[in-house]
């Protein structure tokens, strides 16, 4: 990819650089988004905006630009990449200036980074399933913030990728909370269970489109914490994220969930959300059932 954003400006990557004294480098003072695009078309746009904004006030930070500027902005830095099927990554930071714990002065300007990434969807995986681990959550308590202090969040999917697995799986004492970069979701009795959008977790948009197709195909769900021991007892289980999509779950601390193949609401919800993807940016070229 040969452009990227920075600072309002489209320019050739290799000259985007980040000045060292950037807050988001030396503090990780800022937030991020990372948005799909299919077809040449973000998914979900509004909702990802809507979440970078909310990170960005929870933290103090003003979004320099109107949104729609902003989407502009991310659509002329798609077409000018040629991206059909990606990712688009952007980031806010609170801007360049001697390093101080304490905010500078408002006459300090955020800087805007984004750049294209080719992507594939991962269609192998969302046809068979992924393993998985646990491990403790030693986060901090604003996960709802999509903050670039994502330290925890490595250790833990660094510990399941030395393991040969897809995604650490989090609690704190004995609740679920969410994985290292995904939301989690049980199925029991035909009832999906996913942990309720507080500061624990990261409110997913993936997630949130899930809840959406659920109410409108009459399928239960609650929004509660739940246990080490229901998560190991669930009929299924599957993650979702803007990169995984609806992704099942097969394997959790080497055992089989279930009967360690996709489960069948798993599979209907990829259908849905398939569906959705249709909707906004047009028809798929390769699906999960094909």
């Amino acid at each position: 990819m040969k452009f990227a954003i920075l600072n309002g400006k489209i320019i050739e990557r290799s000259e985007a650089k980040v000045d060292i004294e950037d807050r988001g480098y030396q503090f990780g003072d800022g937030v991020y988004e990372v948005i799909r695009v299919y077809n040449g078309k973000m998914f979900t746009v509004t909702e990802h905006l809507n979440r970078f904004v909310k990170s960005l006030d929870s933290i103090g930070i003003t979004l320099p630009y109107t949104m729609d500027h902003l989407t502009k902005l991310l659509e002329d830095l798609i077409a000018k990449n040629n991206l059909q099927l990606g990712t688009i990554y952007m980031q806010i930071t609170r801007g360049v200036t001697p390093r101080n714990h304490a905010f500078p002065s408002e006459n300090v300007s955020p800087s805007l980074v984004a750049y294209t990434k080719e992507a594939a969807r991962p269609l192998e995986n969302l046809k068979i399933g992924v393993k998985t681990i646990v491990t403790e959550d030693i986060r901090w308590l604003r996960c709802d913030i999509k903050s670039l202090n994502l330290l925890g969040n490595l250790l833990a999917k660094q510990k399941a990728a030395e393991v040969g697995c897809f995604e650490a799986i989090q609690h704190r004492g004995q609740d679920v909370t969410e994985g290292s970069s995904s939301n989690i979701f049980i199925v029991k009795n035909g009832m999906i269970i996913t942990h309720q959008s507080d500061n624990l977790i990261l409110k997913g948009i993936t997630k949130d489109v899930i809840l959406q197709v659920c109410e409108r195909n009459s399928i239960p769900v609650e929004e509660r914490t739940f246990t080490l021991d229901e998560f190991m007892d669930a009929d299924e289980v599957f993650l979702s994220s803007t990169t995984a999509e609806v992704m099942p779950i097969i394997e959790v601390d080497g055992k089989k969930v279930g009967d360690g193949l996709p489960g069948p609401v798993t599979k209907r919800l990829q259908e849905w959300f398939e569906q959705e993807i249709e909707k906004q940016c047009g028809a798929l070229q390769d699906k999960i059932l094909n």
